[in-house]
């Protein structure tokens, strides 16, 4: 029997009530697949993700997707998370923060503003497809404060990729900022209009030379002259240092007194991080907390759960090293 037939297996004696999964041998398949793996998983197992009609990503089927949830509870969604194409994972974990409210938000920020262009493209597509209406308009119409003029220009940008930059519209890019920081209301600044231009459609390495071009002009961290508006703080630290932003997330996730939105993102930033830059993020914590990020999470997780993020972890940190 193949590994894919395996889970397969797993996966409908789990939808069927039976007994007698074998999580560890199911763990220990999940741990050693690739994207390219779980794409074809979920293309050759037709009774747990159907075929979008639309868009091309595999969706979980409803029902199946609530079994699954309620059987592997005790994995704090890890094994439907893993599972699951990017784009409706995206999709799922937006529309849960928008439920949530203002305590969930830096979740939209940090989905709209760690994924590509494309990626978060994909994961509008899927927010269609699932909930037959649009993110952005879900966002306007959910979202009643300050942040809605940040939050919905964020989720429908679409950014360029490339490496070109132009240190003019750098350098005027950062004096504008300076500016609207220095002489605007430091609680009104998300509602700057430069300000969130700025913010919402330039490059990713645009913003990068701009937040160095600021440091080095203004000889002052942007980051600590935002110390009153924690969105634009966690826009910055997504788009232009995703290790640092990471780190500290899964930091305030394994504290004593986290909440529960903040525990739920150890599941998530280890499952969406592993194949992108969980090497990074590994050694941005080590370097902040002085603990190696697989010890911590052994210290505070358990049972096959513990075993299968740090499973994750060990993983990136080898294929970063080869």
């Amino acid at each position: 029997m193949s590994s894919s037939d395996a889970l397969a297996k797993s996966f409908s004696v789990s939808h069927s009530g039976l007994f007698g999964v074998d999580e560890k041998s199911m763990l220990e398949i999940l741990v050693k697949w690739q994207p390219e793996d779980l794409s074809t998983f979920r293309n050759e197992t037709s009774f747990v993700f159907l075929e979008d009609e639309r868009f091309p990503f595999e969706k979980f089927e409803e029902i199946f997707l609530k079994f699954l949830k309620r059987e592997f509870k005790r994995f704090k969604d890890a094994v439907v998370q893993w599972t699951m194409h990017p784009w409706e994972r995206d999709a799922r974990m937006a529309r849960k923060a928008l439920k949530r409210g203002r305590e969930a938000y830096g979740l939209l920020i940090e989905i709209a503003c760690t994924r590509s262009s494309d990626e978060l493209l994909g994961a509008r597509r899927a927010y269609q497809s699932l909930y037959s209406e649009s993110i952005e308009e879900d966002v306007a119409s959910r979202v009643d404060g300050i942040e809605r003029q940040l939050l919905v220009a964020l989720v429908s940008s679409y950014r360029y990729d490339g490496p070109k930059t132009n240190d003019r519209a750098i350098k005027l890019d950062a004096l504008k900022l300076e500016k609207a920081i220095r002489i605007g209301d430091k609680k009104q600044l998300i509602k700057d209009e430069e300000v969130v231009r700025i913010l919402t459609t330039r490059s990713k390495i645009h913003l990068m030379a701009v937040i160095k071009c600021y440091q080095e002009t203004f000889n002052r961290d942007i980051a600590q002259d935002l110390d009153e508006e924690s969105s634009l703080k966690d826009t910055i630290y997504c788009l232009c240092s995703p290790p640092q932003y990471f780190s500290k997330t899964l930091d305030s996730a394994m504290k004593a007194n986290a909440s529960k939105n903040e525990k739920e993102a150890l599941t998530r930033v280890i499952v969406t991080r592993t194949d992108v830059d969980m090497k990074d993020i590994a050694e941005e914590y080590n370097k902040q907390y002085g603990t190696p990020l697989p010890k911590k999470i052994e210290d505070v997780a358990l049972g096959n759960y513990k075993d299968f993020l740090v499973t994750l972890v060990q993983r990136a940190l080898a294929k970063g090293s080869e």
